[in-house]
């Protein structure tokens, strides 16, 4: 991890990475949505991987990896609004991980991902405040930062648990 340079086993880790996100994220897709009256609930299960990727990878990395899922998984999702508020979910979300894991390193994985989901809902709203040019879609962020809430701990629980494990694993090797 300290090396600078990308080596080809670097980069074949973060394909795999990638891959797994989008595979979630398009089992994501196919599931029943959560709730109808409320657009952009959803549990945000390819986030499992990036939780993941902050804490064991490079920022730039981390960024790569979220980088691809957004620009692939708008393809899956045939929308390009999806890429509108992915984006700027994504991006909110990362920089507040990736500043809150190097700030408060103790920190449990899964609260980083809550706070991440949070972040994640305020960028998708003021993308759609944007994209709408109203701010009648600022209504739905109460509801979005419960659901977020929810869906980070549970996102940021899986990453923790598969952090741990891949530790262990790794540490035996040594």
């Amino acid at each position: 991890m300290n090396n600078k340079k990308m080596t080809a086993a670097r980069l074949a880790e973060l394909s795999v990475l990638t891959a797994a996100a989008l595979i979630l994220f398009v089992v994501e897709l196919r599931l029943p949505p959560i709730t109808n009256a409320v657009p952009g609930v959803k549990p945000g299960l390819a986030n499992i991987v990036t939780v993941y990727c902050v804490y064991r990878y490079r920022a730039y990395e981390t960024a790569l990896v979220v980088a691809a899922r957004v620009i692939l998984g708008s393809f899956f999702a045939a929308s390009f609004s999806t890429i509108i508020f992915s984006a700027a979910g994504a991006l909110l979300c990362l920089a507040g991980m990736i500043s809150l894991s190097r700030l408060l390193p103790k920190l449990p994985i899964w609260v980083c991902s809550i706070i991440g989901a949070v972040f994640h809902n305020i960028g998708q709203v003021a993308a759609a405040v944007i994209y709408m040019g109203s701010f009648a879609a600022a209504a739905y962020l109460p509801i979005l930062l419960l659901s977020g809430c929810i869906a980070g701990t549970f996102t940021g629980i899986c990453a923790q648990l598969i952090t741990e494990r891949i530790g262990k694993r790794f540490n035996k090797k040594s």
